[in-house]
């Protein structure tokens, strides 16, 4: 599935675009002169460090976003959950990210259709993008689950 909207291709994300995305991220997320080792500690428990890359990309749910240039633009982290909460199938979105909210609302809409054509029951995704100035209207609903976890770590 590849879709381009505004000069801007959207496209399955793959192993080789590791390097990129997680660049992408660090100068989104890292101004120039922080200090480097602060930097490592933020990105070790972030959701692209490039070992949460590589799980997510093999899976082949993720995509980037690539503008004429073909530089990175944005990017989500997908995968597939199986019978979960009683769902047949349902889409994870972990973690979105992009240039400006047109991406941003693209590549939601690229993982809503996505699960659409894939026949899942839905897309569960972060609150916040929900309450985004996006471009289009989602049919977001509250997950009513109440979920806990067990903390398995110091």
């Amino acid at each position: 599935m590849t879709t381009t909207n505004n000069s801007v291709t959207y496209r399955i994300a793959q192993l080789t675009d590791i390097d990129s995305v997680y660049d992408f991220e660090i100068k989104q997320n890292f101004n120039e002169g922080t200090d480097e080792f602060e930097n490592m500690m933020a990105v070790w428990s972030s959701a692209y460090r490039k070992e949460s890359l590589e799980h997510y990309f093999k899976l082949g749910w993720s995509f980037i976003a690539l503008n004429s240039q073909s530089e990175i633009v944005g990017f989500f982290l997908g995968q597939p959950l199986l019978f979960l909460d009683a769902q047949t199938q349902t889409l994870w979105i972990e973690h979105v990210s992009a240039k400006n909210i047109v991406v941003t609302t693209e590549l939601i809409d690229v993982a809503y259709r996505l699960a659409r054509e894939k026949h899942f029951q839905r897309v569960l995704l972060s609150e916040h993008l929900q309450n985004l100035n996006l471009e289009k209207s989602f049919p977001f609903q509250k997950w009513e689950r109440a979920t806990n976890f067990l903390k398995t770590t110091k």
